[in-house]
């Protein structure tokens, strides 16, 4: 049973700060195209939004470095944040802009967060909370990181099960 998100509706009777809070955190990440705003538009569930037949091809030619400057802009980080996340060291992020395109092994990367990203603002119903989420220790990650637990591929599937949890009233 998939769950549908909401999109956001003010309140007649609600305050105006939230109202403006909310409204401001809505970014259409659809007009950004690509892989990251695809997976981020809608705040799709798990990457609900693409398949994974149009991914596949995507990452194995590797994606354009604009997918990385995307994700940086969802994940309100600094590059020099999210790069050591990525596993890139400065020296290959400058080759990379350079040349215009992540490899294979860095453009899954790039998913795997925007993934994660567009899951976390599904399930906290906002990309801001979703944000804030990511980047707050969880007790049920054994006080971790979100966005340092999902360095590996085991440690995303850790981040989407205990949103799952979440999102489905199971949290333990």
């Amino acid at each position: 049973m998939k769950k549908v998100v909401p999109q956001y509706q003010p309140k007649a009777s609600g305050h105006p700060q939230v109202l403006q809070d909310q409204a401001a955190s809505m970014v259409s990440w659809e007009a950004l195209g690509g892989v990251v705003g695809r997976l981020l538009s809608g705040h799709s569930k798990a990457g609900a939004a693409v398949s994974g037949s149009h991914l596949i091809p995507r990452i194995q030619e590797g994606l354009p470095f604009q997918e990385l400057e995307q994700l940086r802009t969802g994940l309100d980080q600094s590059m020099e944040r999210l790069i050591p996340l990525l596993g890139i060291s400065k020296a290959t992020l400058h080759r990379r802009k350079a040349g215009g395109r992540l490899d294979t092994a860095e453009s899954d990367r790039v998913v795997r967060y925007a993934r994660l990203l567009g899951q976390a603002a599904g399930v906290m119903e906002s990309i801001e909370s979703g944000r804030r989420w990511l980047a707050s220790p969880q007790v049920g990650l054994g006080g971790a990181v979100p966005l340092e637990y999902a360095q590996t591929e085991v440690g995303a599937r850790e981040v989407e099960n205990l949103l799952g949890r979440i999102d489905y009233g199971v949290y333990s």
